[in-house]
């Protein structure tokens, strides 16, 4: 259900009230229409927080790049606040094109990673990402579960590889040396990361 608000004292209220309990984290600004966007459920928090410290472990760490777990990514450096999206994990490499600005980051990040929940608009966000020129995008949906890889081709980032618990192909990145499978797993499916330098893997 989508809802829209015309009464600018009500949305600043909302905006207030959502800051102040922190529900705010997850929200967007598309384009000047403000995104309120819900908390995402257990699972999903889980696979975030897991992929971000596997990422951390390989790339941040040892000093290799940058590694968020939500960040605030616009296509400019002032009055971002009017346009930017909130990947569930970003990468960004030395050598990157995205500059750091403080309060957020401008232009393409070297990885992002989305984890879809039910209604809600990652998809969409494809188009923004490609404008801005992400590098690379890992997108996990999990109704049905699916696992994919994105890549820039004549300026958008298309589809280059898909997983599944029932075709497990390996999606080996180009930005980190990682690669992702999905897999069978006991209660749901699992994403095997491997180290593709020393082979060390994990499952998320």
């Amino acid at each position: 259900m989508t809802m829209l608000i015309t009464d600018p004292r009500l949305e600043e209220r909302l905006k207030v009230e959502r800051e102040a309990r922190g529900a705010d984290r997850y929200d967007e600004v598309w384009e000047g229409i403000y995104m309120m966007v819900p908390m995402p459920n257990d699972e999903h928090q889980q696979i975030v927080t897991r992929i971000a410290v596997i990422l951390q472990e390989v790339v941040g760490w040892p000093g290799g790049g940058e590694v968020r777990a939500g960040v605030n990514l616009s296509d400019r450096e002032t009055d971002w606040e009017r346009n930017y999206r909130v990947p569930d994990v970003a990468v960004f490499l030395p050598d990157g094109d995205a500059e750091n600005c403080d309060t957020h980051w401008r232009g393409g990040a070297d990885l992002l990673v989305e984890i879809t929940s039910p209604g809600d608009r990652t998809r969409e966000k494809i188009s923004f990402y490609s404008r801005i020129g992400v590098k690379e995008l890992l997108l996990l949906d999990r109704e049905p579960w699916t696992l994919e890889l994105y890549r820039p081709q004549e300026g958008q980032l298309q589809k280059v590889g898909r997983s599944s618990p029932d075709a497990a192909d390996v999606l080996g990145s180009a930005m980190v040396p990682l690669s992702f499978q999905l897999i069978p797993g006991d209660r749901r499916p699992q994403i095997e990361v491997i180290h593709t330098d020393s082979g060390r893997r994990w499952l998320v």
